[in-house]
């Protein structure tokens, strides 16, 4: 008895009747249906009685799956992008369910692509790629990898477009030109998914990417209306002390002569400092000027090339322990 209906443990199949018995139908696009239904009728145009004992059963059978597989190999050429915003992480097989959750599943199925365009998310992103670019690049499925270096053309697209965040993308091109390097090199020594061409391409277009980024031109913006440097000292001081980071402090205390000076505070990387980094790690690290004072700025910097500085973002992804869902948050408007 054939299965019809559909189970909640999977989608089931569809069965046609034929003159042997039931059959399973293999699925395809209703682009490749209508394409076989106008072969079909072409064929029954073209060919009369006589000519139809050439074109055997099997025959038919194997122009069907070979247009199949062209029009599959056709689909794999486009982007796989999926627009849902969790995924069930099942760590063990089980009878209803075979199989694990990887890494390359995640990255397929979580709606990354929006997720960059989202100023909260960006910067999280940023980072997870930069971690998938360090140890677990060779671990990625072959459409994860196609995915993942068309998420990162689109960021680099837009860092170039608007101008925000070039330092985050820089660092991160430059730990997937150093990991994609050693894997080029060591062709044999590692698991490679895909051809070895492929690779050097991908390395040749990471290293394009660089140079587009080190030709950066910000443009300056004429705006006749209230600039950073008409507001007061106190709220400029503020606004330093919001930056979690130390090179946005030194960036940003390049724009006016104010703004240098508010940035060599003292007690700024002092606070910067204690947020990052822990007391004991300052006393392996103290650093002391000529007259006596802490140089909390060099400090920090010292402090950063030893110690993983304290991350903090906007929105990051969240996982249920109770029904082991893997989701971005709602946002609320």
């Amino acid at each position: 008895m054939p299965f019809l209906g559909q189970d909640w443990r999977s989608p089931g199949w569809s069965w046609i009747k034929t003159e042997d018995g039931w059959k399973r139908c293999e699925s395809w696009s209703r682009e490749l249906e209508r394409e076989n239904n106008q072969c079909n009728v072409s064929h029954s145009i073209i060919l009369n009685s006589d000519d139809e004992e050439i074109f055997t059963n099997e025959e038919q059978e194997y122009t069907s799956k070979k247009r199949k597989k062209d029009h599959f190999r056709n689909d794999t050429n486009t982007q796989c992008f999926y627009r849902e915003k969790w995924i069930y992480v099942h760590k063990e097989s089980t009878r209803e369910r075979h199989g694990y959750c990887t890494l390359g599943e995640a990255f397929n199925r979580l709606d990354f692509s929006s997720a960059i365009q989202d100023i909260r998310r960006f910067n999280y992103v940023v980072k997870l790629l930069q971690l998938i670019a360090k140890s677990q690049l060779t671990s990625l499925s072959g459409v994860a990898q196609k995915n993942y270096f068309n998420i990162l053309d689109k960021i680099v697209q837009k860092v170039l477009n608007d101008h925000q965040n070039p330092r985050l993308i820089k660092d991160l091109l430059q730990d997937l030109s150093s990991t994609l390097c050693i894997l080029v090199r060591g062709v044999g020594k590692s698991v490679l998914v895909g051809n070895s061409n492929i690779w050097v391409c991908r390395l040749e277009t990471v290293l394009a990417w660089q140079q587009q980024l080190q030709n950066l031109q910000m443009t300056k913006q004429v705006n006749d209306g209230l600039t950073l440097s008409d507001l007061p000292l106190h709220m400029l001081n503020n606004i330093l002390y919001r930056f979690s980071d130390g090179w946005d402090i030194v960036t940003l205390g390049q724009v006016t002569p104010t703004l240098s000076v508010l940035s060599e505070d003292r007690q700024l990387w002092k606070r910067l400092c204690q947020y990052h980094f822990a007391e004991k790690q300052f006393c392996r690290h103290l650093i002391v000027s000529e007259k006596g004072h802490v140089e909390w700025k060099l400090m920090y910097f010292v402090l950063e090339k030893h110690y993983p500085t304290r991350e903090q973002y906007g929105d990051t992804l969240h996982f249920c322990r109770h029904c082991s869902i893997l989701f971005w948050k709602v946002r609320r408007l």
